[in-house]
């Protein structure tokens, strides 16, 4: 079992960045593909960014694609998400997801364990 907890949430202006943290208990993360998924107000959660097992491949979202970074260090148990440019439509819930296997997925029917989730806003 994994457990999942993200921070690094906040509010912010139009154009800041943020880096949002998921630190992970229970197992070492190096065997889990790991995604951040994002639920706005009145909307389905979302597809943001995901990475593989060890981090060779990575995927994005279209909205982030060029202003997100996923990343993470296994060593740490943790994996990160560097938000550059915000802009409103970024104003989310941001979770912390991961799935028992090397390979990442943008299917969020495909992750087994999630954080509780952290919030970001975005004001002009």
């Amino acid at each position: 079992q994994v457990q999942l907890v993200e921070s690094g949430g906040g509010s912010v202006q139009t154009g800041d960045s943020l880096r949002l943290s998921c630190a992970a208990s229970g197992r070492a993360l190096g065997g889990y593909a790991m995604a951040w998924f994002r639920e706005a107000p009145g909307k389905e959660r979302e597809f943001v960014a995901s990475i593989s097992g060890y981090g060779g491949s990575t995927y994005y979202g279209d909205s982030v694609k060029g202003r997100f970074t996923i990343s993470r260090d296994n060593p740490k148990d943790a994996a990160y998400l560097q938000m550059d440019s915000l802009n409103t439509e970024d104003t989310a819930v941001y979770f912390c997801a991961a799935r028992s296997t090397l390979v990442a997925s943008t299917n969020i029917d495909r992750y087994e364990y999630w954080g509780q989730g952290t919030q970001v806003t975005v004001s002009s």
